[in-house]
């Protein structure tokens, strides 16, 4: 079964085997004939879409105890991939959701790094700089890209690091991996929306 991911910049599109990441455009031109389920955060690709009698929105079959009302259905996705851990969705927005024994305990969302950086540059011309993926935490930057990197890198750290307990850390999304890597004992996982979605159709079969 085709799974697809909508999320607000692009699709991530679950064929069984592997991910694969696209366009909107591309998206819709190339499954459009195709049978599919799916979730979608993206209103506006969502109104394009809902016409399509051969694509399912899983929407309503996402049944996360304790989530809101208003909760993202890719973070719901995420939250039921495992019955217990913190989730860290890193994408245009970085999620960190908690659940424990299946029950979903509240989470928080911070700005993604792009949306970081339109930030920075937004404040100031001097601020305009490339983001440094390997500037390390160990000691405090003597450069402007660094000072910028690093207050983005150490805050996203401190904030995660405010709810680490005995549960499992979870990465996926687009820096997942390499935000991971600041983590100890964390696991990436390209999947776990997917795995909560095989999950959440099981349930209803």
């Amino acid at each position: 079964m085709l799974l697809a991911d909508i999320g607000n910049s692009r699709v991530h599109l679950f064929d069984g085997a592997g991910v694969t990441h696209l366009s909107f455009e591309a998206f819709i031109k190339s499954y459009a004939g195709k049978k599919l389920s799916y979730i979608c955060v993206n209103s506006s690709v969502s109104k394009q879409i809902k016409s399509n009698k051969l694509w399912q929105d899983l929407s309503s079959s996402l049944a996360l105890e304790n989530s809101y009302e208003t909760m993202g259905t890719d973070r719901k996705a995420l939250c039921l991939s495992h019955d217990n851990g913190i989730f860290v969705d890193a994408g245009s927005a970085i999620t960190v959701d908690i659940v424990r024994n299946g029950i979903y305990q509240g989470g928080f969302i911070l700005l993604g790094i792009n949306a970081q950086m339109r930030a920075y540059k937004s404040i100031s011309t001097a601020l305009d700089i490339e983001f440094n993926r390997e500037c390390s935490l160990d000691f405090l930057p003597l450069t402007t890209k660094d000072s910028v990197s690093y207050g983005i890198i150490s805050s996203i750290k401190s904030a995660i690091d405010n709810y680490s307990s005995d549960l499992p850390l979870y990465f996926t999304g687009g820096d997942g991996e390499w935000l991971s890597g600041f983590f100890p004992q964390s696991n990436f996982d390209e999947l776990l929306v997917f795995r909560g979605l095989q999950k959440a159709l099981k349930g209803n079969i």
